[in-house]
């Protein structure tokens, strides 16, 4: 599973000499029914050969060269996914195959494109999901589109149906507060379980599946802090498989995700029209990051602009300028701005936020941030 740890890892390097190649490529065999992606992929190879400065080609053939023989010869390790950033000059190689489709791009830069990689931590982040019942509990992530089983709780010696003697020898109403007792220790070490995974996990949200009257006990025994992330209650059944599990969930979580989505953009232009600590448009959102006051970064999935950027100090403008106005360094042409915009956010600390289509955010400028203060 693709983890922040590495996306910072990713937007931390830069060019100590040559350039970036990122592949991005859909090989959902569901788009892809007699293996279409290699043609998009040599399509995007003639492009790049044929649009790209000569002198900066001749540098990253061999990237291109290595992405395309494993494009080649590793399909059987294909997922819906993938993504390879390569520069022999910087001793760099990352692949990743992803259990989600990606936008088709072949981009050469200084430093790897990775505004692919943060849409898809923001828009797949994980999630737990507990199942539990009188007897057992399992908890599964749900991460990228996959689904992991992480463990299970299991109570054997609660009591079940009377037998002769022993239990049938007791009142109802004592078998009744005795099988409570034992339900009760059981959710308690669900509970105390439960918490301790969420302490060692990046953990948003949180879905909860079993039986009404399960569900409502669990619920009555987790701290506000675990019930803070609760999003959904499902009806689910304990012995239901891994993916039968995912399929239920993942409507939930996506109808979720675009409610909060909504929400955010809505927040967001009211209080950038009210100057309440927040900003709309490329250039507001560019001075913030030179300030260093951005909170959370929010920008459309298929925006895209051009601008410059300052080879000395990273300062980073939508406009034309000779030099530098921090440094007087010199300023070049940077064609993925959004994308440097993005990885400057995560090296300040900031969160990124990447929506899909949004008219509102759009009219707005196609990106906006909170600030800090």
């Amino acid at each position: 599973m693709f983890s922040r740890a590495e996306l910072k890892e990713i937007i931390s390097i830069s060019a100590k000499d040559g350039y970036f190649v990122s592949l991005y490529l859909n090989v959902d065999p569901m788009f892809n029914k007699k293996g279409d992606y290699i043609v998009h992929f040599k399509n995007m190879i003639k492009e790049i050969a044929e649009s790209l400065n000569p002198a900066v080609y001749k540098t990253v053939k061999g990237d291109i060269e290595k992405i395309e023989s494993y494009v080649l010869t590793n399909k059987r390790m294909f997922k819906k996914g993938l993504a390879l950033l390569s520069s022999a000059k910087n001793s760099f190689w990352k692949e990743y195959h992803l259990n989600v489709p990606v936008k088709n791009e072949l981009i050469i830069d200084k430093t790897p494109h990775a505004k692919p990689l943060m849409a898809i931590l923001d828009n797949y982040q994980r999630y737990a999901i507990l199942l539990v019942d009188k007897e057992s509990a399992r908890i599964f992530v749900v991460h990228l589109g996959e689904i992991v089983e992480f463990g299970e709780v299991h109570t054997p010696d609660i009591p079940g149906k009377h037998k002769k003697g022993g239990w049938f020898a007791l009142s109802q109403n004592h078998y009744e507060r005795h099988m409570d007792f034992h339900i009760n220790l059981h959710l308690n070490d669900v509970v105390e379980k439960f918490d301790s995974f969420l302490s060692g996990e990046y953990i948003g949200r949180v879905v909860i599946g079993g039986s009404d009257e399960t569900v409502s006990l669990i619920k009555g025994k987790l701290h506000k802090t675990v019930l803070d992330k609760v999003i959904a209650i499902i009806r689910m059944e304990m012995f239901a498989k891994s993916d039968e599990v995912l399929s239920r969930v993942e409507p939930v979580l996506a109808s979720y995700e675009k409610k909060m989505e909504e929400e955010t953009v809505e927040t967001l232009i009211a209080r950038a029209m009210k100057n309440e600590n927040a900003v709309l448009g490329l250039d507001n959102v560019l001075n913030a990051l030179q300030e260093r006051k951005v909170m959370k970064l929010i920008f459309i999935k298929n925006y895209k602009s051009a601008g410059y950027g300052c080879r000395l100090c990273g300062f980073l403008t939508a406009h034309k300028i000779a030099s530098c106005i921090y440094c007087k360094g010199e300023m070049e042409c940077i064609d993925y701005i959004i994308d440097m915009a993005g990885q400057k956010a995560i090296q300040q600390g900031a969160l990124i936020e990447v929506v899909d289509e949004n008219k509102k955010l759009l009219n707005a400028g196609g990106i906006g941030a909170f600030l800090r203060y």
